[in-house]
């Protein structure tokens, strides 16, 4: 493609308008950047220095404050405020299209939920929290009691049995001590260890409870942690949890679009076909409302490893009775997805993606807020630099998500209904979910942690990005990230250490790289946090314990901004297979050294990947060498490109993983508990024993290997040809 006007324009600018001082510095001493030529190097450090003084704390703040003013969850009228606030804002940035994109969906709330103790005493429930004296927010009428996104409704009265964090092994061990949950209800801790409120409902309806209560316990959020609100970080005595049971790690988004988008007008499924939704009653609790039904029981000890925080004797059951109601009010409703385009100057085609969700479940101070007053500072820099002429390469899209919380909705939505662009357009997606979930206050001299996952490919540009945005405790992120990722693991550590390959679900990223095959980075920084979902997570909480400067704010904007710059404006896209690779061989010696016994030939596998390895390695020295000669035409990059973003869609199957088809992914998809799973058919194939099974996957891996190694090997022969 011939050089677009625009950027020829941008590069005059950037010259002139960058810096009022002389540009002395040369092509030949100017830092490289992966996937740059020289002189485009050049160039993006000096658009990077503009940009770098853009984000401002100040905005990152009034943009919190203005959305944690009140409770905004998906599909009621102040998120769809937000919603219209957003729009108007990319309008008021320059951004060149925006739209506020529909989605009917299914959605549910409460008309009404009780519980109470029956037997051997009376008591019920406040299922609110407290108000903190101090914070008007927390004595907000319009903050909702306690529940849970697609809970069944029903009605039922039953003893109360102890199940610790409501996994399967902790079922079993109730059946060694002779206790059946058949027709009963399960109180559950929230974590120890940790798993998705939706895997503890889906357990529990399998184990046949009749209803399922899930409390925070003050051991792993709460008192046993530290001081809590207002005091510090952790959550007080009656902060809930609250939260969906949606069963998405089994297909995510709309349960009666499964697949497909649920635009206006789209079919639906009957409620009662959709796979992802609960058949369970169930409700969240404060440890102040769980600790009088616990403290009346009368039956065994729980293991010792099954106790908490709270000042009684933790049994498994015995005496208590319990009445739980809740009337879900689960109707189809409209959700909003705003969306605003940057058209690139060079290569409109392929596309960067930058996203956050909007909704909360109270106020939203960490989640997702952090990450909106990030997201919107970050689009009204980028702006700043269109408006200045400096208009990226690549087309930048941004997307205020909806529904996240319920099932990862709208971005699921959204991406079923571009999909077929998105396979072929989308270079990457970088999801903000919490920019800043922790607490500055109580971190250290090396301040919060930031944490990334990120397809292995992306993980040194990653890094790289990281080394030119200056941290809030001095320094770079890259060494601040350096020190408090030594901290975590305990051992001398490499830049390869700090993004993690390993990528869960439970956030916006998953349609993308699960279904769609394209790249993702999630970033955040993470701390001392324990008022999750609760009212306390507000406004308040953020400016005198999470952040109080929003330093961390402007930071995460800045690594955001520059990451998604040099994604949109390199030359060659940044992906290091070679990277992959290693990271691939180190999935598969997990699995075997896991499963030596399993009928799986794990050398032929390791040989595949070494292959892919050498191919790898073989194209990205040859770029090394060919981009600075700039003997290359923009037609030949162009394909060159398009082949570099055609390895991440090869690692998909259009058969998806063994019962469930919408993960289509070989290399990545979740557990039912959210967490990572990598090479997930092979993997649960060999957990399971099945040994058919597991050869079928290896092969379905082996194949999608030697698509890449193919196709990496035919690139760097077109490269090489004169």
């Amino acid at each position: 493609m011939a050089r677009h006007p625009f950027y020829v324009l941008a590069l005059a600018v950037v010259t002139s308008a960058v810096t009022a001082a002389p540009l002395t510095t040369t092509a030949s001493d100017s830092p490289g950047i992966l996937g740059f030529s020289p002189d485009h190097a050049l160039v993006e450090h000096r658009v990077e220095e503009r940009f770098l003084r853009l984000p401002s704390s100040k905005r990152a703040r009034a943009w919190h404050e203005l959305f944690t003013r009140e409770p905004h969850p998906a599909a009621s009228k102040r998120n769809n405020e937000l919603a219209d606030i957003v729009a108007a804002e990319w309008r008021r940035e320059g951004w060149d299209e925006v739209q506020l994109r529909r989605y009917d969906v299914l959605h549910s709330e409460p008309r009404s939920v009780t519980l109470e103790m029956t037997a051997p005493t009376y008591f019920k429930a406040a299922l609110r929290e407290a108000a903190i004296p101090g914070d008007p927010s927390t004595a907000n009428p319009r903050v909702s009691g306690a529940y849970f996104g697609y809970s069944a409704s029903g009605d039922v009265t039953a003893e109360l049995v102890y199940a610790h964090s409501g996994n399967p092994e902790d079922y079993a061990a109730l059946k060694r001590a002779g206790i059946d949950v058949r027709g009963k209800v399960v109180i559950v801790r929230y974590s120890n260890p940790y798993s998705y409120r939706g895997f503890k409902a889906l357990t529990a309806e399998r184990e046949g409870a009749a209803a399922l209560l899930i409390y925070s316990d003050p051991i792993d959020d709460g008192e046993g942690r530290g001081k809590v609100y207002p005091d510090g970080p952790w959550g007080p005595p009656t902060h809930i949890q609250r939260g969906a049971i949606t069963y998405d790690y089994i297909v995510p988004g709309d349960p009666t679009t499964p697949g497909w988008a649920s635009t206006p007008g789209a079919p639906h499924l009957k409620p009662e076909e959709a796979r992802s939704l609960p058949k369970i009653i169930a409700l969240p609790l404060s440890w102040a409302d769980a600790q009088p039904l616990l403290a009346a029981m009368d039956g065994p000890e729980a293991p010792a490893d099954w106790r908490g925080g709270m000042p009684i004797t933790y049994r498994l059951s015995g005496a208590v009775k319990v009445h739980v109601h809740a009337d879900m009010d689960t109707r189809i409703r409209p959700y909003t997805v705003v969306e605003a385009r940057m058209y690139g100057a060079e290569r409109p085609d392929e596309w960067v993606l930058i996203g956050n969700h909007r909704d909360a479940w109270a106020f939203g101070g960490v989640d997702p807020v952090s990450g909106t007053a990030s997201l919107l500072d970050l689009t009204r820099s980028l702006g700043a630099l269109k408006r200045a002429g400096l208009r990226p390469r690549r087309t930048v899209v941004a997307c205020s998500w909806d529904g996240e919380e319920y099932a990862l909705t709208g971005s699921t939505e959204w991406g079923e209904q571009f999909g077929e662009e998105l396979k072929h357009k989308l270079v990457a997606y970088l999801n903000v979910d919490e920019s800043v979930a922790g607490a500055a206050t109580t971190a250290g001299p090396d301040g919060l942690a930031l944490e990334s996952t990120a397809v292995a490919s992306l993980a040194p540009m990653l890094v790289e990005a990281a080394a030119s945005v200056p941290s809030p405790v001095g320094g770079t992120l890259r060494d601040a990230w350096r020190k408090t990722t030594q901290k975590r693991l305990g051992r001398p550590i490499d830049d390869s250490d700090l993004v993690d390959p390993k990528i869960g679900s439970g956030s916006d990223h998953t349609v993308f790289l699960n279904h769609l095959g394209r790249p993702v980075i999630n970033l955040g920084f993470t701390g001392d946090y324990g008022v999750y979902h609760s009212q306390y997570d507000d406004h308040a909480w953020m400016k005198t314990i999470g952040d109080p400067g929003f330093l961390y704010h402007t930071a995460l904007t800045k690594l955001w901004g520059v990451t998604a710059l040099r994604l949109a404006n390199a030359d060659l896209l940044p992906f290091d297979y070679a990277a992959n690779a290693h990271t691939l061989e180190g999935f598969v010696d997990t699995l075997a050294q896991a499963h030596p016994d399993a009928p799986v030939d794990w050398e032929r596998l390791r040989g595949r990947i070494r292959e892919f390895g050498s191919a790898s390695t073989a194209l990205q020295t040859a770029l090394a060498a060919g981009l600075p000669a700039g003997a290359r035409s923009a037609a030949r990059l162009d394909r060159l490109n398009h082949d570099l973003m055609q390895v991440e869609s090869n690692w998909l199957d259009p058969a998806g993983i063994p019962d469930r088809p919408w993960f289509q992914h070989l290399l990545y998809a979740a557990r039912y508990t959210y967490a990572h799973l990598e090479l997930p058919g092979l993997t649960e194939a060999v957990e399971a024993g099945d040994g058919p099974a597991a050869q079928k996957e290896a092969t379905r891996i082996e194949l999608a290997l030697e698509r890449n190694t193919r196709l990496l090997t035919q690139t760097l022969e077109r490269w090489r040809r004169p």
